[in-house]
């Protein structure tokens, strides 16, 4: 297992799959203020590529290029927050996509446990530490901690996907998982456009 930083970009000759997971890191939970400072993907081989995005920076080709495939499935936990962080420091919607925390609240209904480390040890018993997470982001140079917290945030999420797809099918919501899945990239829109807060379908 390696973990690869490239500084404002992926390379050109990167092919990460059909099924690539990614996670963001900010400066802060706001997407309008906090600027966007890392983007980690996996394919799923235990690899996990960081890109750091420089301040000020407002393009990144081959990033964009992948977020934008329609041939490739972008796979989140918690998506809302990552795919309006990236559209608003690329101008980028990822689509199609995949969130694995919306089909934890459908089919894990018996808890209100849904963060990914949650998911993680009840799922796959997988124990990952969140102490990072609070971190600076924006520095120069990542800590090898912050580097390792960042690549296990997208490093199992295509077997959990697998074992939230399992519950999905028993219990007869994949086809509602799917539809939300698809209104996503326009939930995390209304974010940005000033809706974060309200329930269009509220009377």
């Amino acid at each position: 297992m390696t973990n690869t930083v490239y500084k404002g970009d992926l390379p050109d000759d990167l092919d990460l799959g059909p099924i690539v997971a990614i996670d963001c890191e900010t400066m802060g939970l706001l997407p309008h203020r906090d600027r966007l400072c890392v983007v980690q993907l996996s394919g799923g081989d235990g690899h996990a590529h960081l890109v750091q995005v420089a301040k000020g920076q407002r393009t990144a080709p081959n990033l964009v290029r992948l977020l934008e495939n329609p041939d490739v499935l972008k796979l989140f936990h918690f998506g809302r927050f990552d795919i309006a962080a990236m559209l608003n420091a690329f101008g980028a919607v990822a689509a199609p996509v995949y969130c694995t925390k919306i089909a934890s609240k459908l089919v894990r209904t018996y808890t209100d446990r849904h963060g990914l480390r949650n998911l993680l040890q009840d799922l796959l018993g997988v124990d990952i530490s969140k102490h990072q997470q609070s971190s600076d982001w924006g520095r120069a140079e990542l800590s090898t901690a912050q580097i390792d917290y960042a690549a296990s945030d997208v490093l199992y999420l295509h077997r959990l996907r697998e074992a939230l797809n399992v519950r999905l099918l028993r219990e007869e919501r994949m086809e509602m998982a799917q539809a939300c899945f698809d209104f996503l990239p326009m939930r995390a829109q209304l974010d940005l456009a000033g809706w974060p807060d309200d329930d269009l379908f509220a009377h």
